[in-house]
């Protein structure tokens, strides 16, 4: 899958040095450079089959530099890898879009997309339901604010429950619910009611991006 296993991770490099016609002192300087960009310095004349499979994408990402290229395409770049590799993988991801590069990156980690990506495609089934900047992306969430409550009676929170716009009334725990709503202007509404039924704790917050996701896909449970 683009990497030889047999060969060390410079070796690696060094044969795609050469099939991008690299002179030797290019070859080798590059790779030094790369190996140490994507933290295999010490790694560098240990085989590949004996990498794990971050250790792997990592390698990945420097042959795809090799030939300096100004186009990349990433395809879930940080699976296999631990958290603290995820975070040092996307900060190098974000210099090298700083360095003019376009990175073209396929993720299912909406952490990820809203992290390191000018602009966001959310895809379900080939289907693409939104394009956006991360920023812009802020008038499709609001449509989904939540709305956490303590103390409301029941009464009202029976009314909400049939209000226009309002996807879920969930109780989170003892005497705290938390109302989810999906279309603008229907938090407005909800507030009025809280706040007529002299309900005094009221938090509203936006979901992540991957809330939104799901919210818009529906759940997907596995049926046996």
């Amino acid at each position: 899958r683009g990497l030889y296993t047999r060969l060390s991770a410079r070796k690696n490099l060094e044969y795609w040095g050469a099939l991008y016609r690299l002179s030797g002192a290019e070859i080798r300087t590059r790779s030094a450079a790369l190996l140490e960009r994507v933290g295999l310095t010490e790694r560098a004349d240990q085989r590949v089959e004996e990498f794990s499979r971050g250790m792997k994408q990592r390698l990945h990402l420097a042959r795809g530099l090799m030939g300096d290229a100004r186009v990349l395409f990433l395809d879930e770049p940080t699976t296999g890898m631990d958290p603290l590799a995820a975070r040092e993988f996307r900060t190098l991801i974000g210099e090298l879009k700083g360095e003019g590069r376009t990175i073209l990156l396929t993720t299912h980690d909406m952490v990820e997309a809203e992290t390191v990506c000018d602009r966001v495609t959310l895809i379900d089934r080939g289907r693409i339901l939104a394009t956006e900047t991360p920023r812009s992306l802020g008038s499709l969430i609001s449509r989904f604010q939540r709305i956490d409550v303590e103390n409301a009676p029941a009464d009202v929170l029976s009314a909400i429950e049939v209000t226009t716009g309002v996807s879920s009334v969930s109780t989170l725990a003892e005497g705290t619910t938390r109302i989810e709503v999906t279309e603008e202007g229907a938090t407005q509404v909800v507030l009025k009611l809280l706040v007529d039924a002299g309900v005094t704790s009221v938090k509203t917050s936006l979901p992540s991006l991957e809330e939104v996701y799901v919210q818009m896909i529906g759940e997907r449970g596995l049926v046996v």
